[in-house]
């Protein structure tokens, strides 16, 4: 078994918040993939031994990925029977995708400085469709700017720093997604018709913390997961010629400029 270390790309966030409605990961000592059982320790999940090929004829469905990554919630580390699968969110949903045979760090234009949400942003833009909504799905991708400083300059200008994977919709608009955020693999939610809220007078989380707080960032840096989305990506799509305005999906090689409310209405 690896044990495997997070590389840059996640971030902890500083606040602790009630997460969606609990539900306990398997309470097993045994994950079971591809209908064959493979042993793992506590809180550790499993991908198979032969990773498949990069691309597959068939795509898989969307209940299928939303499985993969419901059985993931509360492991701490990732094993791949020898082979290293980082234990950060772009690692996470890489394995996901990766037990269903879509690679998504494969891409036709290599970017040597990509990070690991780079890479997959890139294979989508490429072999699926990236969205702002509302027609968002289980199963879909969510990206995230400026979860954490990536180029190390004090300033919220850092495109493309996270990514989890759509679970269900809820029918006020709230969107649950699995990532890993802080120091395991938990359900975070996402509320686009209210992004500056963290928690309604009841007591209902509409947005989970997604970046830490430190000292040095400026006044007002937004921190909920509603402020900071960029964009949604389905990898289970025919790439499609879609309209994304510049100020929402940056390259990292260009400068900052979004002014965004991520105002986008998501329906059930």
């Amino acid at each position: 078994m690896i044990m495997l270390m997070p590389f840059a790309g996640c971030t902890k966030p500083i606040q602790k918040s009630a997460r969606a409605a609990y539900r306990p990961p398997v309470a097993a000592d045994r994950v079971i993939l591809r209908n064959s059982t493979v042993p793992v320790l506590p809180q550790t999940a499993s991908v198979p031994e032969h990773l498949p090929a990069p691309l597959t004829a068939s795509l898989p469905s969307r209940s299928a990925i939303v499985q993969s990554a419901t059985r993931l919630i509360g492991a701490r580390t990732i094993t791949s029977q020898g082979r290293h699968i980082a234990y950060d969110c772009a690692g996470v949903a890489h394995a996901i995708f990766l037990e269903h045979g879509i690679d998504l760090y494969r891409t036709d234009r290599p970017d040597v400085k990509a990070n690991g949400v780079r890479l997959i942003y890139n294979h989508v833009s490429q072999h699926g469709t990236l969205h702002r909504g509302p027609d968002v799905k289980p199963g879909d991708l969510v990206f995230f700017d400026n979860t954490w400083d990536f180029n190390g300059d004090g300033k919220a200008n850092d495109p493309l720093t996270h990514v989890g994977i759509v679970e269900e919709l809820e029918p006020d608009g709230t969107v649950i997604f699995i990532s890993r955020v802080a120091s395991a693999i938990e359900r975070y939610r996402m509320n686009l018709d209210q992004p500056h809220i963290h928690q309604t007078s009841d007591g209902r989380v509409l947005n989970d913390y997604i970046r830490r707080k430190r000292p040095t960032d400026p006044i007002h840096t937004a921190r909920l997961t509603g402020e900071l989305f960029a964009v949604y990506g389905n990898p289970l799509s025919l790439r499609k010629d879609v309209s994304l305005d510049e100020d929402i999906v940056h390259t990292q090689d260009q400068p900052y400029t979004s002014s965004t409310s991520a105002s986008a209405i998501l329906e059930p």
